[in-house]
């Protein structure tokens, strides 16, 4: 009778070892996977910032404004504009003399 409530105490210390064991394994799990969320969050956050960003940059707007400014492009006017068919130039100001120029 001793010795089986030996055994039983001894089984039941191991199971209370074993659930404390499990139990602080449980809030390790836990915390890394609340890391693991917030940092999903900041992640997507990040995500939709650089898709606006990218969205501003690709505007028109923007974009004839940096052509403008910083690469001194300008708008062509139809005095300049070449136009060819068949590899031959058929009207601007390169055109033959008498072959439809401007």
């Amino acid at each position: 009778m001793i010795r089986a409530s030996v055994v039983v105490a001894v089984l039941l210390m191991f199971s209370a070892i074993s659930l404390v064991t499990a139990r602080y394994q449980s809030r390790l799990l836990f915390v890394a996977s609340e890391r693991l969320s917030a940092q999903a969050q900041d992640l997507d956050v990040e995500w939709r910032r650089l898709q606006l960003e990218r969205a501003e940059l690709a505007r028109n707007v923007r974009v004839n404004e940096v052509a403008r400014n910083q690469l001194d492009m300008v708008v062509p006017t139809p005095d300049s504009t070449i136009y060819m068919k068949d590899g031959h130039i058929v009207s601007g100001p390169k055109a033959p003399s008498g072959k439809g120029g401007s």
